[in-house]
């Protein structure tokens, strides 16, 4: 970003302002945990705060508190200068203060128009006109393109995103809080939605942002904190931020995450986006584990299907699969793990063609799907953490017997895989939709990835994680294709797939429109088969 335009957004700075929301002295605890310890932070008007930190550095719940989900324990929220309390989501909205969360939270059985109908008042009635009218509105200024008819349930985690952003400005809030809201977005996104934030900026809307990318926090950020184990351990105010290089901005945050401005470690390689790893291994000479000919799918309203899919995947191959969110992701995904029927063509296993076959005849041939949504799909939330973790073997010996839960086996093999995977939990016994997202995909990859796996395939797998889960979920993947496992992985993180795979294949508008060796041209190929310049 130009300094001159760095310089210009900061004028007048935000000394002897009265900052739209604020929180003085905030403390929340849970048991064995506190999340905030004595935060104060102000958010102005007219300026994006991006806040940083690590999973457990307690951004979530300073984001429920404003949101009025979660209650401080001490400390106060100030409202243009004045104590509020915000008892409840409704009167977080009724205070003008709109929040996406990291977990998308619409009604899938509701179309795009009903989701963003809901909590109007309950005496007046639905009048879809206007509502409509307010949706064009926001699409023109989101930049998006989206089915109002559509159903919720049947859309891309991306475009659901999407909705999610519109929802929160519905009702023309002054504060925004957005959480990881580029994390299912493209580059050209990312773009798009930063021209949104600053147009919004300029209306004078209190903009708070989320984000594990350094890039992000520096081409958006008016002001940049850092929060670590519940604690503001720093801030760069705007009178400094507009003077400062990149790198200067780059050095200062690596100093407050991780206590050092030493680069050292994985954190810091992927809070930069500097990993790169294009691998060169020898496995075209090895039988395909997986083929998959002439796949086509049927799709319901609002999705995008699959048509004349054809690929192999090798033991030990990591095949990325890159494109623009809705462009058939979903459907690949679910027609290999059998949750979806193919309308056309087969897909073969080893000897064995399982086209026919659902869920779990491919589990017994080792397939393994690790999903993007991670809580409702991939998880049960009320259940507890052991259970999950064994969702997928019930009634089956040596946990259960005669129709038998053998609970102490279970909840000895939940411990045991707890400590294998370091997943944060105070107990087994805990429900899995109090973890956080990161140590949700642990138990899921503590799930999967077992010694019978043969085949993963991973969608979006490290979406909405923070830097040491990111690292820790890739090092996975690598070390799965070192032993042998045939990997699929699906991701709207470019950086992720150069990193990752051996060869990168494109979805552009349901069709796999090429399939590309990861050599130094890769970029550039890709991104021509991602608009439909090119076709492989």
């Amino acid at each position: 970003m130009a300094q001159e335009t760095v310089s210009a957004r900061a004028e007048g700075g935000s000394a002897g302002r009265i900052p739209a929301i604020a929180v003085t002295g905030i403390t929340k605890r849970y048991p064995g945990v506190v999340a905030n310890n004595d935060v104060s932070l102000e958010f102005h008007s007219g300026e994006i705060h991006v806040l940083l930190g690590e999973n457990g550095a307690g951004k979530s719940t300073l984001i429920a508190m404003l949101a009025g989900m979660q209650q401080p324990d001490s400390g106060e929220i100030l409202l243009a200068g004045e104590p509020v309390r915000l008892a409840s989501p409704r009167t977080s909205l009724d205070h003008g203060i709109g929040t996406v969360f990291q977990h998308v939270l619409l009604v899938p059985s509701l179309t795009v128009i009903e989701n963003l109908m809901l909590g109007g008042p309950w005496w007046q009635r639905l009048n879809k006109a206007p509502a409509l009218a307010r949706f064009t509105q926001l699409s023109s200024l989101l930049g998006v393109s989206i089915d109002p008819d559509a159903q919720i349930g049947r859309l891309s985690l991306g475009q659901q995103q999407q909705v999610e952003i519109m929802r929160a400005l519905w009702r023309g809030e002054q504060v925004l809080i957005l959480d990881e809201p580029t994390s299912m977005l493209t580059p050209q996104g990312v773009r798009d939605l930063g021209d949104v934030l600053k147009r919004l900026r300029g209306k004078g809307v209190a903009i708070v942002l989320i984000t594990h990318k350094m890039q992000e926090a520096y081409d958006f950020g008016d002001r940049i904190s850092v929060l670590r184990l519940g604690r503001l351990v720093g801030s760069i105010e705007p009178e400094r931020r507009v003077s400062m290089s990149q790198h200067d901005v780059t050095e200062e945050v690596i100093h407050l995450m991780f206590g050092t401005r030493d680069k050292v470690g994985g954190e810091v390689e992927v809070l930069l986006g500097q990993q790169r790893r294009r691998a060169n291994r020898d496995i075209a000479d090895q039988p395909a584990r997986l083929i998959v000919r002439h796949v086509s799918t049927i799709a319901e309203r609002g999705e995008c299907p699959i048509r004349d899919v054809s690929f192999e995947l090798r033991p030990g191959e990591i095949l990325g699969i890159a494109g623009v969110d809705g462009n058939g992701q979903k459907h690949l995904a679910e027609v290999l793990a059998g949750q979806r029927l193919a309308a056309e063509g087969e897909i073969v296993i080893g000897d064995w063609n399982v086209t026919a076959g659902g869920v779990e005849a491919r589990r017994e041939l080792g397939l393994r799907y690790i999903t993007d949504e991670r809580l409702g799909e991939g998880t049960v939330g009320i259940f507890s953490v052991a259970t999950n973790l064994v969702l997928k073997e019930i009634g089956r010996p040596p946990l259960w017997r005669n129709g038998l839960t053998l609970w102490d086996k279970v909840n000895q093999h939940a411990r045991d895989q707890i400590r294998t995977y370091d997943i944060r939990t105070p107990s087994e016994r805990t429900p899995i939709a109090k973890l956080s997202g990161g140590n949700i995909q642990k138990a899921l990859l503590a799930r999967e990835l077992t010694e019978t796996a043969s085949i993963a395939i991973f969608n979006k797998p490290t979406y909405g994680l923070d830097l040491h889960n990111t690292r820790l979920a890739r090092e996975r993947i690598r070390d799965g294709a070192e032993k042998g496992l045939a990997t699929i992985v699906i991701s709207t993180e470019l950086d992720e797939l150069l990193e990752l795979s051996d060869r990168i294949g494109v979805m552009f508008q349901g069709r796999l429109a090429g399939i590309v060796d990861n050599t130094g041209q890769a970029e550039r190929e890709i991104g021509l088969l991602m608009t439909g310049a090119a076709q492989g």
